[in-house]
């Protein structure tokens, strides 16, 4: 599976650290659409679909949750919990983020703009769109 865990910059100061994430530098494409997520209610799930062309880069700005990957053939669970870490999630890549912790902030950088057609929310859709079926 094509996931990458980035370690963003991390500048050290006494009055507090700093991170970055640069277009094309930490992140390998442009930017085009920021959203976070936050007051996630214990037990629930968010994600639970693919895109057909966006990519993502996923940030836990605040807390920790786990963000379960799945490209048809593999799945992989992948942890976050540092604010300079941040996670490349590759197109037609079925995401679902689970174990919020109390207080938790995920943001999430995207390569393109909201786009409803974009989306795979059926998971067996997802599956046959992966063998190349659809």
């Amino acid at each position: 599976m094509d996931i990458h865990v980035a370690t963003l910059p991390k500048i050290l100061d006494k009055r507090g650290n700093l991170s970055f994430a640069e277009n094309m530098n930490q992140i390998p494409f442009e930017i085009r659409r920021t959203y976070w997520i936050y007051d996630v209610p214990g037990g629930t799930e968010r994600g639970g679909h693919a895109y057909l062309e966006n990519m993502e880069f996923v940030i836990a700005l605040s807390g920790s949750f786990d963000v379960l990957l799945d490209d048809g053939k593999e799945t992989e669970k992948i942890s976050l919990n540092r604010s300079y870490y941040g996670l490349l999630i590759p197109k037609m890549t079925w995401r679902t983020m689970v174990n919020f912790s109390t207080n938790s902030l995920a943001l999430v950088l995207s390569s393109t703009e909201y786009d409803p057609n974009d989306y795979i929310r059926d998971y067996n859709e997802f599956l046959q769109a992966a063998k190349g079926i659809i």
